[in-house]
């Protein structure tokens, strides 16, 4: 057997564990194994429009049908409870790549089914929730351009992360409220390339949906600049 067949086998035999419960024999792709992979929190009845958790299946909740959003449809494969609320910070604030690989395996997954259901059109392109570059110079990645760009290796759609900007650097938007957050995100993106948008249906990529100010607002800018549709794929969603 060939060095390189040698260290492959002990990477994957000798040293593989689940990253929740350390136990052996994780699934190679998402490095879970199969008890801690079904006790995610998983969704199992949601809002099509928001992907609010609801008790039953509904097209749109309460709130959508008052105020809809000016994406069309949500896709939240997990609800943001443990150990989500866990997995996300740690990749997001902490730069634990390899649960980044794993979130974007659940992601992609769900939005292979998603889009088998013909409840949405296909995405022409994936899009990212951009970081204001001072913030990401900080943080030193977009931890939503990471999740896209495996989305996009593993769904064979483009990435096109340039299309959408964030202009004005804002303040965080943990801790305030709703109307917080619309003030302090109101004109924060952009669109440098408004042609490359036009007549596109558009997948923007997230990692937490909470009041989906954010998305929203994006969502706005990029119909603005001419995009046909506008649906949204994140990761987990706030109950």
């Amino acid at each position: 057997m060939k060095k390189q067949q040698v260290y492959i086998w002990i990477k994957n035999n000798l040293f593989a564990q689940c990253i929740l419960c350390l136990g052996s024999n994780p699934h190679p792709d998402t490095q879970l194994c199969g008890g801690c992979e079904a006790d995610l929190p998983w969704q199992q009845a949601c809002c099509q429009r928001c992907a609010l958790p609801l008790p039953h299946p509904a097209q749109q909740c309460g709130r959508c049908l008052n105020a809809p959003p000016p994406f069309s449809h949500a896709l939240a494969p997990l609800i943001y409870r443990f150990p989500v609320d866990s997995l996300i910070p740690a990749f997001k604030y902490h730069g634990q790549t390899s649960i980044g690989r794993l979130l974007g395996q659940l992601l992609a997954e769900a939005a292979a089914d998603w889009l088998q259901q013909d409840i949405t059109p296909c995405p022409d392109l994936l899009l990212p929730v951009p970081m204001h570059r001072k913030r990401q110079a900080q943080r030193g990645y977009n931890q939503a351009c990471e999740l896209a760009r495996d989305i996009a290796r593993r769904t064979q759609l483009r990435c096109r992360p340039e299309l959408l900007e964030r202009t004005r650097s804002t303040l965080p938007q943990q801790g305030l409220d709703a109307k917080a957050r619309r003030q302090n995100l109101r004109g924060a993106f952009s669109c440098p390339r408004p042609e490359h948008l036009q007549g596109k249906h558009l997948a923007l990529i997230d990692d937490v949906m909470t009041t989906g100010v954010t998305l929203s607002e994006a969502s706005q800018t990029l119909l603005k600049a001419g995009a046909a549709s506008v649906q949204v794929w994140c990761v987990a969603r706030t109950p």
